[in-house]
């Protein structure tokens, strides 16, 4: 056996490692950086710690890693000894030392780069190869330093060359976590790079009541960062440990492929709006005793606000920096309907600078705030919003009209009040003139509507648990954020609610919306980024953005972009979604003059029933009307022109969708470009529709469709019109 064992190790510098039958295990040394860590009360987390949710299930890992430890305290207090007798043939040994071999005052830990720290390394490779296991080096981690100038401050001198020296002298694979790390901090910037350490102010955890300064150890959010760096690397290096790393539901995407979101962590400190005078009588407005609230925690460096249960009558509430506004179970915070309590602000609207009503809920230029728990907030949206006849029977458009407002001359309208109805006939009401001020709007002030929930120019933002419903337009409006978690949120508006929209991400980076159902009047989920000119001066992308396990009931669309997408949208990833009635299931809309790119969009697993219109549908002739015909309605295919392409035509291209079910829509598949630039690379696969009719291709490019069943009328047959490479691998019952 001994023989056998030498032969293998004179053998390694030959091959690179060594294989195993079935899953292998994993073992991990190193330092704290890399160590497991309580999780209790505990901020910190080593990047070994979280290297295991890159791993195929069945992998077993075992780290050794241990806080303070260098090469050589690891030797002498025999924890190498411990794992070396543990190792086989087949097993990976990853290595990642040097924090603490630099340390010259500390004799037991000291270990020079070019003495005893590279003989180590030599020791842990030779004799794990000995045992047939296969050893990884890994250079330091970067910590967290900047110089005066902001320029980024290297301390681990010659220790990452030795590490480099040593692997490729050995023919040891090699990840250069010091570069990456070093890449990872310098892309989050001087004050962003501080969410990815253990830096935490005081009053977030019983164990560190004082908070602590800590720009070496990580949070689970820097720990899972940097063990996606290494499981990149292990990929694109081709060390053979790969092949065992885990593969996300989209096609060839691995985790460390997708975006990881910040969640913002609160103080425990927790304050009552009812220490400020809020009553839940139905009768005191208490807007004020609630924001005074939020200003005093925000003041103590946050915490807590907590709406107790019972219904709240108030007006709008700013959130601020570092608060938690909590509602509990059986709270409700309902928005008056007084609308002298909402003032004209300069904000957004469809994509365009403009003048509306201040949000019931909004924040600008916040970090780290929270709407939380199971409460119901209630936007008052119904005296707001205009209504069309056609969406009401005839006994609710009785009782609509003797509530007041104003019929219009059509006798299919209604209006809540003149200044609504005069601002529906003004041509782009709201939308900012140069030289205008507030006061000039107020003639249509009530027409200009808010979005219930307003969150501009905003990081690390967290809405989970609570009901959000009747807003007045939108529900939900993130806006320039970054970092923004919605969990079990439940947004409801009217079916008939126009502008009812569910959320609507635009020019947001890094969201996260798991677990959410919406039931709305307009889309569900929709990706936006600016509108025209405006949008594509602002140009900046919606991005990064993961949607999954979340229920859509009604709306216009289930999944959506556009149509005010001038910034442009990509690297989106939806997936275990289920849309329920809506008109439309995944809805991809533009129009010429918007402009921007959409591209690297993956969907997977959508279930749908009951479609309306099409379950699939890509039109770059938006229209901006229902996607359902009202009663009588008649519309006509849009001309077809040939006009030059500019910065102000838009792109759909580079779109993979998969695993789609739909039991009944109208039509299965519609696809329709401009001629001018044709929508292309479009990726359908193993897709199950039964419809009314297959569909059509209009000025596509690279469309494939493959292993996709049509159960349809017609047949199956797809309606192909000026297109190009088109590939329908469909099956028809």
């Amino acid at each position: 056996m001994k023989l056998k064992l030498y032969l293998l190790a004179l053998l390694f510098p030959l091959i690179s490692w060594i294989a195993t039958d079935g899953p292998p295990r994993v073992f991990m040394i190193g330092d704290s950086t890399m160590a497991n860590k309580p999780l209790e009360d505990n901020p910190e987390r080593g990047w070994g710690q979280l290297f295991p949710l890159f791993l195929q299930k069945g992998v077993t890992v075992k780290n050794y890693a241990v806080n303070g430890r260098s090469t050589k305290s690891f030797i002498n207090e025999h924890r190498w000894d411990s794992v070396l007798a543990q190792l086989k043939p087949g097993d990976w040994l990853i290595i990642q030392f040097g924090h603490n071999d630099s340390k010259k005052d500390d004799p037991n830990r000291y270990a020079a780069p070019e003495g005893d720290y590279k003989t180590n390394l030599l020791r842990f490779v030779k004799e794990a190869r000995a045992k047939g296991a296969n050893p990884i080096l890994v250079t330091p981690v970067q910590r967290r330093k900047f110089d005066d100038k902001g320029a980024f401050v290297d301390q681990h001198g010659d220790y990452p060359r030795v590490v480099k020296e040593v692997a490729a002298s050995n023919k040891v694979p090699l990840i250069d976590l010091q570069k990456s790390s070093e890449a990872l901090i310098l892309q989050h910037g001087v004050q962003g790079s501080e969410k990815l350490f253990k830096t935490t102010p005081a009053g977030h955890y019983k164990t560190l009541p004082d908070g602590v300064t800590d720009n070496t150890h990580f949070n689970t959010y820097g720990a899972t960062l940097i063990a996606g760096l290494v499981a990149r690397e292990i990929r694109d290096k081709h060390v053979g440990l790969e092949k065992y790393l885990e593969q996300t539901e989209f096609e060839g995407k691995y985790r460390f492929d997708l975006p990881e979101i910040y969640e913002p962590h609160f103080k425990r400190d927790t304050i009552s709006i009812v220490a400020f005078g809020a009553k839940a009588d139905g009768i005191t407005l208490n807007s004020k005793s609630i924001n005074d609230a939020i200003t005093a925690s925000n003041s103590k460096g946050g915490g807590v606000v907590m709406v107790p249960p019972g219904l709240w009558i108030t007006g709008p509430i700013v959130l601020k920096s570092n608060v938690n506004l909590y509602l509990a179970p059986n709270a409700i915070l309902q928005f008056t309907k007084d609308f002298d309590q909402y003032p004209l602000v300069e904000t957004t609207y469809e994509g365009l600078k403009a003048m509306r009503c201040q949000a019931p809920v909004s924040a600008v230029n916040a970090e780290n705030i929270a709407v939380t728990g199971s409460g119901i907030l209630d936007g008052g949206g119904d005296a707001w919003r205009v209504v069309k006849k056609d969406k009401l029977t005839e006994s609710q458009w009785t009782k609509l009209l003797a509530s007041g407002g104003i019929e219009g001359e059509d006798k299919k309208t209604w209006y809540p009040s003149t200044k609504s109805f005069k601002g529906s006939h003004t041509k782009l009401a709201g939308v900012i003139a140069p030289g205008k001020t507030a006061a000039d709007y107020n003639d249509i002030k009530d027409f200009l509507r808010p979005n219930m929930v307003s969150i501009t120019s905003c990081k690390y933002v967290l809405l989970e648990g609570v009901t959000f419903q009747n807003s007045p337009a939108w529900c939900l409006h993130p806006l320039l954020t970054e970092h923004i978690t919605l969990r079990n949120v439940y947004a409801k508006n009217p079916w008939y609610a126009q502008n009812g929209d569910g959320i609507d991400l635009e020019s947001c980076r890094y969201s996260r919306i798991e677990g959410c159902t919406f039931d709305v009047g307009d889309d569900g989920i929709c990706i936006k980024s600016g509108r025209d000119e405006q949008g594509r001066k602002r140009g900046v992308a919606t991005e990064d953005v993961i949607v999954n396990n979340c229920v859509v009931y009604h709306a216009h669309g289930g999944f959506v972009i556009g149509s005010e997408m001038s910034g442009g949208a990509r690297n989106l990833f939806v997936s275990n979604c289920s849309f329920l009635g809506t008109d439309i299931g995944l809805r991809f809309k533009t129009t010429r003059g918007r402009g921007g790119i959409v591209e690297k969009i993956y969907v997977n697993n959508i279930s749908m029933k009951d479609i309306p219109a099409e379950a699939i549908l890509f039109d770059m002739y938006y229209m901006a009307k229902d996607p359902v015909p009202l009663s009588g309605e008649k519309r006509e295919a849009p001309k077809v022109q040939l006009f030059p392409v500019t910065e102000a035509t838009p792109q759909f291209r580079d779109f993979h969708i998969s695993n789609v079910v739909c039991y009944g829509a109208e039509k299965a598949i519609f696809i329709r470009g401009l001629p001018e630039m044709p929508i292309s690379d479009i990726h359908l696969k193993d897709i199950t529709i039964t419809a009314k009719t297959a569909g059509d291709c209009i000025a596509g490019n690279n469309i494939n469709l493959t292993n996709v069943t049509l159960v349809t009328k017609d047949n199956g047959k797809i309606n192909v019109q000026d297109s190009k490479e088109v590939k329908l691998d469909i099956s028809k019952r």
